[in-house]
Order: C-alpha cells, then sequence, then structure tokens
C-alpha cells in the first residue's frame, strides 16, 4: 500500500501536533489498520458517497489518541482519505477535530479529486 499525504493534510498534522504530541505515532498505527483494511467499517469509518465523485472517499471518526488518555477511540480525531484499490494507494486529504470543525473540507476534496 502506498500512502500520500496532501500539502494540507501535513498543514493539518502540523497544528494538531502542537496540541496532541502522540500524534505522529497515532497516524502510524491507523496506517498499519488501514494498510490490512482499507475500506470503510461501520462504525470506525464510512463512505462520503454524496460528493459525485469516482474516488472513494472515507472518513475515519474512531482514532485512538495516546495524547487523549482514557479517551480511546472517543478521542475526537476525524481522518479524510481517499481509497484507490485499483493502484492500492492511499491519499489523506484531511485530519481535524471534532471540537474544532463539523464536518469535512468539501472544497479540498473536489479540488483535489474531480
Amino acid at each position: 500500500m502506498i500512502f500520500l499525504e496532501l500539502d494540507e493534510f501535513q498543514k493539518d498534522v502540523k497544528f494538531l501536533q502542537k496540541k496532541y504530541r502522540s500524534l505522529v505515532e497515532d497516524l502510524a498505527i491507523v496506517k498499519l489498520v488501514l494498510s490490512v483494511m482499507p475500506n470503510q467499517r461501520p462504525p470506525f469509518s464510512f463512505e462520503i458517497s454524496d460528493l459525485g465523485l469516482k474516488t472513494c472517499i472515507i472518513k475515519v471518526k474512531k482514532i485512538a489518541c495516546k495524547s487523549l488518555k482514557g479517551r480511546g477511540v472517543n478521542s475526537g480525531l476525524r481522518l479524510i482519505y481517499a481509497h484507490s484499490p485499483l493502484e492500492d494507494k492511499m491519499v489523506f486529504v484531511e485530519l481535524y477535530h471534532k471540537n474544532n470543525k463539523e464536518n469535512e473540507d468539501c472544497g479540498r476534496i473536489l479540488a483535489n479529486f474531480s
């Protein structure tokens, strides 16, 4: 599995890492899980299908963060990624905390995958 990141995603990680010190390590674990099971798995993740794209865009709602002890997968972090099974490729689009932002940035997704 090939993992790529948008420039905006890297900025998201840099911003959130100031508050959540274990974020890079937590994302490494997420990559391991996604390399084995890249498709949606409700209630942990689901496909965002109302964008009208051929690319499979998935939102992960349950990400464990070691910086938020005692919260487990209810950390509030959200990860948006595009999965291309034919190319065996995954592109990380957006990372945010649900308290900072209500929903994913549809404009960012459409700008990069339409």
